[in-house]
């Protein structure tokens, strides 16, 4: 009789902890899948406004159906390394490689009551971004995701607006 007890105490906790974490079948539909960068605009602390990634930049943002995400963020426009190693690239050309691109993975869930987004950062071309978790306001409106980033990798009063669109 105890081991039944245990069984169904397990099971109901088991049942309990994975519908905190599955997404209800329309947030699936809508957020699963794949994203391709659209925009991503910084307002700088004075209100004018800058496109870290110039104004037409490349990417790609995965949400999968067991809650993992994973981004890639490119400046569309990048010099090449002439060494062509980047392990010998100019101080130069280093600045333009890591300003020109942004990365990261790990774990993710949606709030839809508050319309926000929970990355929890596994790891991230920023270091400092590494085990943080990141809560991100979102609408989704006709095929377009977009959110605001209020930690950006600028530091500072910067906030991004980043707008993803449903391939």
């Amino acid at each position: 009789m105890k081991s039944f007890k245990f069984l169904f105490i397990f099971l109901f906790a088991f049942q309990f902890t994975m519908a905190q974490n599955a997404l209800p079948k329309k947030m699936k539909t809508q957020f699963v899948g794949t994203w391709s960068l659209v925009a991503i605009e910084n307002t700088n602390a004075d209100g004018s406004k800058t496109f870290p990634y110039g104004e037409k930049p490349e990417g790609l943002l995965f949400f999968t159906e067991n809650g993992e995400y994973a981004i890639q963020i490119l400046k569309a426009e990048r010099p090449k390394v002439k060494a062509n190693d980047k392990s010998r690239a100019t101080p130069e050309e280093n600045v333009a490689l890591v300003k020109g691109g942004n990365s990261h993975f790990g774990t993710y869930s949606v709030d839809a009551t508050n319309h926000t987004i929970k990355f929890n950062v596994e790891h991230a071309f920023y270091p400092n971004w590494e085990g943080v978790e990141q809560i991100r306001s979102y609408t989704l409106k006709n095929g377009l995701l977009s959110y605001i980033v209020t930690n950006t990798t600028n530091g500072g009063a910067i906030t991004a607006k980043v707008v993803w669109k449903k391939k």
